[in-house]
């Protein structure tokens, strides 16, 4: 088996995407250099016979207004009907280009001529012997030894009758051997930025695909125990928004994990004790004793009573982070203070007071969960304090954020303590506050204002009591750390 796996490996990255892309993007550009190169060399070629033509019919205009205008420079008379002298003159004013050749036939037979090569001399008087009596000029190409000459030939006429042939001739094959050497040089030059092109996109094709092997790397590494790997996410391109996406994911996965952890770790930690209560119980119940069986069964239903109430508590906070944990509303802040201020007065014999002086306005909220949140403060605050002492409930809404607040003299929590008691199952060390309850009101507080977008703040000195207050901003689409529950209920409800 770990012989086979570097040959996958191999196959995996010639299949890969790396290469994929890499293949493509060569197929492509060399495509694209051929056709460049080819229609390169098309073009030269054309405008190297445009070229061509043009140096021809130059030489010609200029012969042309020699025979019209000029003069015999021995006489400063014109030429008349010297075609010899009107020869001599051009050829010993104008020198042929490189590749370029003058011919001159005089009454059909040659005069004279600038090529050194007698075979295209020659040739060029065979095929230009009829051109005097042609009505104007005359244009053609001959092959000489392999070689392709253009050329174009003027007849000479005096008084009408033809008399002599001027013709200029090109080596069309040297300019185009000299267009196909320049576009082999192209075609190098091509190649070799085709080869740096390629490595260079090698490299970048790596660092583009770099968050999808993260990727691939992290999904490998995520068991079932560990989901705290991320993807660095950079840029606003479509990998760093697949990375983002795939990180925000993860989030919600772990987060779902953590739930369902906690909430098995929470039943398990809870549930066992009323269990191990009641079994001994029933099995220590006597049947002929009514009275036992009575009070036995008394204190199951009570123990049964308090795991339905935790099972309650749990199923609240694991569904906490839930998209339907909120039914947001608009609430007239003053009008929810009253209510809470109605019913804390039912949880026990205290002196029961209400501040909402500034809580004239409207927020946007979950009735039932606010008031659940407050009341297990105000039950909270009613378990550690003595009759008839005074529990303040208040409300303010001010700077864009909604306060709710239960204020109580009991015995204070000390400041080691003011974090950790909003953690499941933590009760204060303080003698005098702690209870019977399974210690998950406050973190039920805590969650119902972070679903909210808000937060808990607690104050308090050991011996003088304490304040705990609901923190939750009044439009929730206004809180930068909102949560997807509240914004997806606000939503709806809008």
């Amino acid at each position: 088996m770990s012989r086979r796996r570097p040959a996958g490996r191999h196959r995996r990255a010639f299949r890969g995407a790396r290469t994929r892309i890499l293949a493509s993007y060569l197929v492509l550009l060399a495509l694209s250099t051929l056709v460049s190169v080819l229609a390169s060399r098309q073009i030269l070629l054309s405008r190297t016979g445009e070229r061509v033509d043009a140096a021809l019919v130059q030489e010609a205009e200029e012969f042309g207004r020699l025979v019209r205008d000029g003069r015999d420079p021995r006489t400063g008379n014109p030429f008349g009907g010297d075609i010899a002298s009107i020869f001599d003159v051009y050829l010993s004013r104008n020198v042929p280009g490189e590749g370029e050749q003058f011919l001159t036939l005089l009454d059909g037979e040659p005069y004279r001529a600038t090529s050194p090569d007698s075979r295209v001399v020659r040739t060029l008087v065979e095929r230009l012997g009829g051109v005097s009596r042609e009505p104007r000029a005359v244009r053609g190409e001959l092959e000489v030894d392999g070689a392709t000459l253009r050329y174009l030939a003027v007849p000479v006429r005096v008084e009408g009758r033809p008399r002599g042939v001027f013709a200029v001739a090109e080596n069309l094959s040297r300019e185009r051997e000299e267009v196909v050497d320049a576009v082999q040089v192209a075609a190098g030059v091509s190649m070799g930025v085709l080869l740096v092109a390629s490595i260079l996109a090698f490299l970048v094709a790596g660092r583009v695909l770099a968050p999808l092997r993260d990727l691939d790397r992290t999904a490998r590494s995520i068991t079932d125990t560990d989901l705290s790997r991320r993807i660095e996410a950079e840029g606003d391109d479509e990998l760093a928004e697949l990375a983002r996406t795939f990180n925000s994911m993860l989030d919600r996965l772990e987060q779902a994990f953590t739930t369902q952890k906690d909430f098995i770790s929470d039943a398990g930690h809870e549930l066992r004790t009323p269990i191990t209560i009641i079994r001994g119980h029933l099995e220590l119940m006597d049947g002929e004793d009514p009275d036992e069986r009575r009070e036995t069964v008394d204190l199951v239903c009570d123990e049964l009573d308090r795991m339905s109430r935790f099972v309650d508590d749990l199923l609240l906070l694991a569904k906490a982070r839930q998209p339907d944990f909120l039914r947001l509303e608009p609430l007239d802040l003053d009008a929810v203070a009253g209510e809470l201020h109605t019913k804390a007065q039912a949880l026990a014999p205290r002196d029961w007071r209400l501040d909402a002086d500034r809580a004239n306005g409207r927020v946007v909220a979950d009735r039932q969960r606010l008031t659940q949140a407050v009341m297990n403060l105000a039950t909270n605050a009613a378990r550690h304090t003595e009759p008839d002492t005074p529990i303040e409930l208040g409300a303010a809404l001010a700077n864009g954020e909604a306060r709710l607040w239960v204020s109580d003299r009991g015995p204070g929590i000390a400041p080691a303590e003011r974090e950790r008691i909003f953690e499941r199952f933590v009760q204060s060390g303080n003698a005098r506050r702690r209870s019977d309850g399974a210690g998950l009101g406050l973190a039920i507080v805590r969650a119902v204002a972070e679903a909210h977008g808000g937060r808990v703040e607690v104050e308090s000195a050991e011996g003088l009591g304490s304040r705990f207050t609901v923190i939750i901003p009044a439009d929730p689409e206004e809180a930068g750390d909102e949560p997807d529950a509240a914004r997806t209920e606000a939503s709806a409800q809008r």
